[in-house]
């Protein structure tokens, strides 16, 4: 005859059991990490995929799945601060599975910047939700484009560091990718002439697509420094730069006087193992009072940065500014995702779609 003390406790245990669910299963995360630091272009040996068991929640913490994933250019020119074995950094959308902080309930779609991982445990200080006013008839996905970090880093680098005004002529370097979409289309809505260069025929006609005044793929034009003449004879007054390297070095010496530089991304450089080309002549910068300022967008945050992202959910929704994104279905593909993105895959944002 059982023992009923015995089976007392069998009984407690299993009511404890139902009540946390995950006694009974562990939440396993599968993890993209950094096996070796880069050296030149990213190969598929600098990763490793790793599967980890995430502890049980405590009070104040919530358990996130990933719906959405972010490659993007600066993750190869800050992968330097990673150490070997460490997670490739990233942000994505995700959605609370679990939770035992009342300000992030089940079902609460947010943004983290938790890196390559599909499941991952947070205290709430490091979240973001979505915007209150995001309409089900637009993906989750553009939170982390068009309405996220590359349409900030548009916005606040046209207006805040180029001080953007109507009639102006803009030349964007890397006008297709993320970034360089949407600042061709703000430009444009407030009344600006736009140049973009590409790196694909393909991208061209898409740049003109959008309202482009002049798009050019430059790999194939005979010279850069004639190409850019001809799309503005007179000139640029702020130049975009994406890419470094020597197409900046070209389109510096096309601005006029009091010419504004926003440097945002040197994608041409992140993967040189060699010397960096030279800079431009110290006398075009000082005699042309160029004004030449890096940035990035976590310098706007709270409520500048809500009033920015409610503006370009609004352009978006009434058609001023068109998205366009490069998605790529599964988690075990994030690397193959993110050296496509350094190769110039991708016309638009670059995601992973869990």
């Amino acid at each position: 005859m059982p023992c009923e003390c015995k089976e007392t406790g069998r009984l407690m245990h299993l009511i404890l059991c139902l009540a946390h669910p995950r006694s009974l299963k562990m939440v396993r995360a599968k993890r993209w990490i950094m096996k070796k630091q880069f050296h030149g272009f990213p190969k598929n040996s600098d990763f490793e995929l790793k599967t980890v068991d995430l502890p049980p929640l405590k009070n104040g913490e919530v358990l996130l799945e990933a719906l959405f994933l972010s490659v993007d250019p600066y993750m190869r020119f800050s992968s330097n601060k990673l150490k070997d074995g460490d997670i490739m950094m990233g942000e994505q959308v995700a959605r609370v599975v679990e939770s035992k902080n009342p300000t992030f309930p089940v079902g609460t779609v947010v943004l983290v910047h938790a890196g390559w991982t599909t499941h991952s445990i947070s205290d709430g200080q490091d979240l973001e939700k979505v915007l209150a006013e995001w309409p089900d008839s637009l993906p989750l996905s553009l939170a982390l484009g068009t309405v996220g970090m590359p349409g900030i880093t548009a916005y606040f680098g046209l207006f805040d560091i180029c001080d953007l005004k109507g009639g102006e002529t803009v030349l964007v370097s890397a006008a297709a990718g993320a970034v360089g979409i949407i600042v061709g289309q703000i430009a444009k809505l407030k009344g600006c002439r736009v140049v973009g260069s590409a790196g694909s025929d393909e991208k061209v006609e898409y740049l003109k697509k959008i309202g482009y005044d002049f798009a050019f793929n430059y790999k194939t034009v005979k010279s850069l420094e004639e190409t850019l003449k001809k799309a503005a004879p007179d000139g640029y007054e702020i130049y975009f730069d994406n890419v470094g390297g020597e197409f900046k070095n070209t389109a510096i010496k096309q601005l006029k006087k009091f010419g504004r530089v926003a440097m945002c991304g040197a994608i041409s450089v992140y993967n040189l193992t060699g010397q960096l080309p030279p800079g431009p002549s110290p006398e075009h910068v000082i005699y042309g009072e160029i004004r030449m300022e890096g940035f990035t967008f976590k310098r706007w945050q709270g409520e500048v940065k809500q009033k920015a992202l409610k503006e370009l959910l609004k352009w978006v929704l009434e058609g001023k500014i068109q998205y366009r994104e490069y998605v790529i279905e599964g988690f075990d593909n994030m690397p193959a995702a993110f050296m496509g993105m350094l190769k110039g895959d991708n016309v638009g944002k670059a995601i992973v779609k869990m």
